[in-house]
C-alpha cells in the first residue's frame, strides 16, 4: 500500500511576554525637552517606555519570557532555540546559548541567533516552522528580545522601549496556525542601521517611514500574487510598531491600495487592540510585532477560527506579510493576567534616574564589574569579568 504522509498544521503552541524593570513617563521626557506632550502621546501614540535596569539585557528578558513556557512543557522536546535580536551582546557567541543554559535545556539543543533589524523574529518563526515540518516531534523555542536605545535628545528617544516575546512552535499548535504562503519584499537601503562601533543606531526617520509604507505595500502585493487571502478575510491586523501611530499609517496604506476608506473608525476597529501594550512599553524591535499580537489576543473578542494578518518590517530593509489562523480554544492558553502584571509592576522612574542608567557602561577593557541587584526578574546579569558576561538565576539562588 502506498504511504500517505499527513502534514499536521504548524504554528504557535504557547506564547509569553517579559519586559524590563523601570518605566519612564513620556510626559516627564516632554517636559525636560520643552515640547508639547501631545507630540509623543498623540503624534507617536506612546505614553510610557520600558527602561531596563543596569543588570538586565536581552538575555535576561528572553529567559524570563521563555521560563514561563518551559515550566509548562516537556523541555526534552525543545530541540532548537532561535533568538532574534538587533541588540546583540557578542559578535560571535549567540545570546541563545546563554538562554539555553539559564533555562536548563538539554545539551542536545541547537541554539542560534538571527539578525535583520526588527524583522528577525519573523524569520525565526518561519525557520522554526520548517524545522517542525521536517520532524513533527521537534519543538522550537523562538525568542525575540530587544532594547531600543537612541541618542539622548534625539527624535527617536521618545520611541525607546524594551521587551521579549517567547513562542513555542510545534505541530498541532494550541494558539495559532501559521497559514501557508507569505509576501516578501527586500531592498538594500540606508534608513536605519547600527555599525559595530556604535551603541546607538544611525536613523533617517523620514526615509524610514516612507520605506516602511512602501515595503508594506510591496509585501502585500507579493502575498496577493501568490494566492493569499483577500484583505476582507482578516479579522484583525498586526504591524511592527516602532511607535503605535506607524501601524495606523501602514494599515491606511494597505486599505487605500484596495480602495477602502481608511477612516478612523475602520482603523481603530482593525488595530486598536494591537496597540495597547506597545503604547506602554515602547519599541521593542524584533519583539514589537509579537507584543502587538499578544495585545490583540488579550483584548479582542474571541477570534477562534478567524485569521489575523501580520506585517513584519525590518529596516535596511526586509518585510513580510503572512497570516495566522487562531485555534479554537486558544484563549485558555493565554497569559493575559501575567502580561498585564509584567507591564503594571514596572517601577516608575524619574528623568534623573533614567539618565543615570543611560550613562552607565559595562567595562570594555577586560576589568571586572560586579553589578548591584537592581531588577526583580527571575534572571539577572551578575557581573562582567575578563570580557565575559556572568548571569544568574534567582530561583536557583533562593533554593
Amino acid at each position: 500500500m502506498e504511504r500517505i504522509d499527513v502534514v499536521s498544521p504548524i504554528g504557535i503552541h504557547d506564547i509569553a511576554l517579559a519586559t524590563g524593570h523601570y518605566a519612564l513617563n513620556l510626559g516627564e521626557l516632554a517636559e525636560r525637552r520643552g515640547v508639547d506632550p501631545g507630540k509623543y502621546t498623540v503624534g507617536l501614540g506612546q505614553t510610557t517606555q520600558t527602561v531596563p535596569a543596569t543588570d538586565e539585557d536581552i538575555v535576561t528578558m528572553a529567559a524570563a519570557a521563555a521560563k514561563q513556557i518551559v515550566a509548562e512543557h516537556d523541555a526534552g522536546n525543545i530541540r532548537t532555540v532561535l533568538l532574534a535580536t538587533e541588540t546583540g551582546i557578542d559578535q560571535s557567541k549567540a545570546a541563545a546559548v546563554y538562554v539555553q543554559d539559564l533555562l536548563g535545556l538539554p545539551s542536545s539543543t541547537r541554539a542560534v541567533e538571527l539578525k535583520q533589524a526588527c524583522y528577525g523574529g519573523t524569520s525565526a518563526l518561519q525557520f522554526a516552522a520548517g524545522l517542525v515540518h521536517r520532524d513533527p516531534d521537534h519543538q522550537v523555542l523562538v525568542l525575540t528580545s530587544d532594547i531600543a536605545k537612541y541618542d539622548v535628545d534625539s527624535a527617536g528617544e521618545a520611541t525607546q522601549g524594551a521587551a521579549a516575546v517567547a513562542m513555542l512552535v510545534s505541530a498541532d499548535p494550541a494558539v495559532a496556525v501559521l497559514e501557508p504562503g507569505s509576501g516578501l519584499y527586500t531592498a538594500n537601503v540606508q534608513d536605519f542601521w547600527r555599525p559595530n562601533y556604535r551603541s546607538t543606531p544611525m536613523v533617517d526617520g523620514k526615509l524610514s517611514v516612507s520605506l516602511y509604507l512602501e515595503a508594506a505595500e510591496q509585501a502585500w502585493k507579493d502575498y496577493e500574487a501568490r494566492g493569499g487571502r483577500a484583505i476582507e478575510d482578516f479579522a484583525a491586523f498586526c504591524y511592527h510598531q516602532p511607535f503605535t501611530r506607524m501601524a495606523y499609517k501602514a494599515h491606511a496604506r494597505l486599505l487605500e491600495v484596495h480602495g477602502i476608506g481608511a477612516d478612523q473608525e475602520r482603523l481603530d476597529a482593525d488595530l486598536a487592540h494591537t496597540t495597547v501594550y506597545n503604547r506602554l512599553i515602547g519599541n521593542s524591535y524584533t519583539a514589537s510585532l509579537y507584543v502587538g499580537l499578544m495585545s490583540l489576543l488579550d483584548h479582542a473578542e474571541d477570534l477562534s477560527g478567524r485569521s489575523v494578518g501580520l506585517l513584519s518590517y525590518g529596516s535596511g530593509c526586509v518585510a513580510e506579510f503572512f497570516g495566522l489562523s487562531m485555534v479554537p480554544g486558544y484563549r485558555q492558553r493565554l497569559r493575559t493576567a501575567a502580561n498585564r502584571a509584567a507591564i503594571a509592576r514596572r517601577e516608575p522612574i524619574s528623568y534623573e534616574r533614567y539618565r543615570a542608567i543611560r550613562d552607565f557602561e559595562l567595562p570594555v577593557d577586560g576589568s571586572s564589574k560586579v553589578l548591584e541587584a537592581d531588577s526583580a526578574g527571575p534572571f539577572r546579569l551578575r557581573a562582567v569579568t575578563g570580557h565575559s558576561r556572568m548571569y544568574e538565576a534567582r530561583h536557583l539562588i533562593q533554593a
